[in-house]
C-alpha cells in the first residue's frame, strides 16, 4: 500500500484536494442537484430556482463543472440562441455521493447549529 503522505501531500497531486475544491464552493452541489432533478435546464431556470446567487457566479460555475467534464452545455442556432445543461454520464455518477452528501447535512444540520451556537459562547 503506498504512504498516505505520499498520496495525499501536495495539492497539484492530491486527488482529494483537487476534486473537492471544485464542489467545496457554495453553489457547486445546488447546480447537480437542479440538473439531475431537471434533467436539461436553461441557465434563468437555475438562476431562478436558487434565486440568491448571481448570474456572473452561476456562470462561473457552470463553467468549471463543464470543465471537469460534470456538465454539458448545449447552443441551439435560435434567435434569440437558447442555451441548456445536462449532466454528462460522469456528472451523474457523483449525483449519489452528492445526494448522499446533502441528506446528511439535513440529517444533521440541527445539531450542528447547536454545536455552534454552544462553541461561541
Amino acid at each position: 500500500m503506498e504512504n498516505i503522505l505520499e498520496i495525499y501531500s501536495g495539492t497539484e497531486n492530491c486527488p482529494i484536494r483537487t476534486v473537492l475544491d471544485r464542489f467545496g464552493d457554495k453553489w457547486s452541489m445546488l447546480v447537480l442537484l437542479i440538473l439531475d432533478h431537471e434533467k436539461k435546464v436553461r441557465f434563468n431556470q437555475i438562476h431562478k430556482t436558487i434565486g440568491d446567487v448571481s448570474q456572473k457566479m452561476l456562470t462561473v460555475t457552470l463553467r468549471k463543472l463543464e470543465a471537469d467534464g460534470l456538465v454539458e452545455r448545449t447552443v441551439f442556432p435560435e434567435i434569440p440562441p437558447r442555451v441548456e445543461y445536462n449532466l454528462t454520464p460522469r456528472g451523474q455518477s457523483l449525483i449519489p455521493h452528492v445526494q448522499n452528501l446533502s441528506q446528511w447535512a439535513k440529517d444533521n444540520i440541527g445539531e450542528i447549529r447547536a454545536s455552534r451556537a454552544n462553541y461561541s459562547k
